[in-house]
């Protein structure tokens, strides 16, 4: 395993996120529609083996392969963008704008949309034959899930949104933990490791994901969940961006810039001026 300083993998974090703001249109939406697609597949995959197990700890602990797949291929998730790309404009990187990162993550958030939605519409005709049959337990425990999570926080008014909101922050301080903690490594194997720790603490407890939610709340709705496009934007979507905007910005990205990038002088104690003295004398 060869381990990477921080300063070193900090400076590949502006790197990243200045080489984000300059991609082009279309390669920004497919990596986006891609990482959508997967991650979405990774979280059907994990409620079925909860489901169908019982145990929702094994289905947190399979939830990251498909973290792991959409990082190593390249693709791009907007609670990645949210920590990267900002770093890049407070490096005073050239030509780097704040009308750049918007329009970043605005094609980020577009294509993990669409991605996410195609993958909700493919798993939910192959579990109903075309939409001629039922679901079955995945679809039920997939609309109880979209309205306890919808509905279930509206009943608590300001309060209740501003829990989705604070879930939110803690779920991107974990994701983009792992985004970063895959940055300390050239070996592929421990790229995974550092990943899957922090991702798989987000997902079993409960945190929220908006490119997750952005798969889970059109599929139970689909499913059968009784709530609606608006319930969902209001009651989840909205609070739980803005809320890995924050967690993501401020809890992994300008921490961790300010302290290995923007480090600030040592300081120089009475004790240590007096012993480098009698050295040198």
């Amino acid at each position: 395993m060869a381990y990477i300083e921080p300063n070193e993998f900090v400076t590949k974090m502006v790197d990243s996120g200045e080489q984000k703001v300059y991609m082009s249109t279309k390669d920004t939406i497919i990596r986006a529609f891609m990482a959508g697609a997967i991650l979405g597949l990774a979280a059907v995959f994990a409620i079925t083996v909860a489901t169908k197990t019982g145990s929702p700890i094994l289905g947190a602990c399979l939830f990251p392969v498909g973290f792991i797949m959409l990082y190593l291929m390249k693709f791009d998730l907007l609670t990645g963008v949210f920590t990267l790309v900002p770093l890049a404009l407070f490096d005073k990187r050239p030509g780097v704008t704040v009308s750049g990162i918007m329009r970043n993550w605005g094609l980020v958030f577009v294509g993990n949309f669409a991605g996410a939605l195609t993958t909700a519409f493919m798993m939910s005709f192959i579990l109903t034959y075309g939409y001629a049959t039922d679901g079955g337990a995945i679809a039920a425990k997939v609309a109880t899930i979209g309205e306890s999570r919808t509905l279930g926080y509206q009943e608590h008014g300001i309060g209740g949104w501003f829990t989705i909101f604070i879930r939110g922050m803690l779920c991107n301080w974990m994701v983009s933990m792992g985004v970063v903690g895959a940055m300390i490594s050239t070996s592929a194997g421990s790229k995974m490791a550092a990943m899957w720790m922090p991702v798989m603490l987000f997902f079993f407890m409960g945190f929220e994901h908006s490119i997750v939610n952005m798969f889970l709340f059109p599929f139970s709705m689909i499913m059968g969940g009784e709530f609606t496009v608006y319930d969902y934007l209001l009651w989840n979507e909205i609070p739980t961006v803005l809320g890995n905007l924050a967690g993501g910005l401020f809890l992994v990205g300008l921490p961790l810039y300010l302290t290995h990038v923007r480090t600030s002088p040592e300081r120089k104690l009475a004790k240590k001026e007096q012993k480098l003295a009698e050295l040198t004398t």
